[in-house]
């Protein structure tokens, strides 16, 4: 897979990710200083869930942000197309359920769920704008789409600083916690090439969503972004 010019095939993703499943949640932790917890807190929060309500987490990974999910007492199915996160996350025994799928393609009927979510993965889709639609058509009208992702720093100089931390001590910091170094290379140069903050909320926006709006996290290193379903 070439890196971060990113062709972004499905079944290349999905191997890469499959590689480092077992190291993958540390290493976050370990890459993000431990702001891990307090982003997927947040975004939890954001998505103001009912009691009992109907959640989808896009690519969910291990099933850490489900399982933050279903603790805030929704019903939360995590999703996703690597075989081997899903695979670890239910050998750790994480308390939801998982089911295959590709983002672009998602195996569920229209207004299936009161909220869909997606943390750190809509990037790695092959097209992104068709898996923000996806997530449109399984919500409800009226109900919530949630992104959490990274992003880009407000503040010029603390840009510098951590585009250079992406490229140079993220792929360092791999090779001491984990053995696939090139993917956590192709991870920071998907982040240096991902949309800013107004070009993903103008996606938001050329899927029909309304009340979109985004939240800062870290000074710009995360966003969350979010918006409504149209109810007609």
């Amino acid at each position: 897979m070439s890196r971060a010019d990113l062709e972004k095939q499905p079944y290349d993703v999905a191997t890469m990710f499959d590689g480092i499943a077992k190291r993958y949640d540390l290493m976050n932790d370990v890459a993000a200083m431990g702001q891990v917890g307090m982003w997927r807190d947040l975004m939890v929060q954001a998505l103001e869930i009912e009691p009992d309500a109907q959640v989808l987490d896009l690519a969910a990974g291990t099933g850490t942000s489900t399982a933050a999910i279903a603790r805030a007492g929704a019903r939360v199915v995590a999703a996703d197309f690597s075989l081997g996160m899903m695979s670890e996350g239910r050998r750790r025994g994480a308390p939801v359920p998982f089911v295959g799928a590709d983002g672009q393609h998602l195996p569920f009927a229209e207004g299936s769920f009161d909220a869909a979510s997606i943390s750190f993965g809509l990037r790695n889709v092959h097209e992104p704008r068709q898996a923000l639609a996806e997530m449109v058509r399984v919500v409800r009208p009226g109900g919530r789409v949630l992104v959490c992702e990274f992003s880009t720093p407000a503040w010029a100089p603390f840009r510098t600083v951590y585009e250079k931390y992406l490229l140079r001590a993220l792929p360092a910091v791999a090779g001491r916690f984990a053995t696939a170094v090139d993917a956590y290379e192709y991870l920071a140069e998907s982040i240096l090439e991902w949309p800013d903050q107004e070009e993903l909320r103008g996606w938001f926006r050329e899927t029909g969503m309304e009340r979109t709006q985004y939240r800062n996290l870290s000074g710009g290193i995360v966003a969350l972004h979010r918006g409504v379903v149209p109810v007609s």
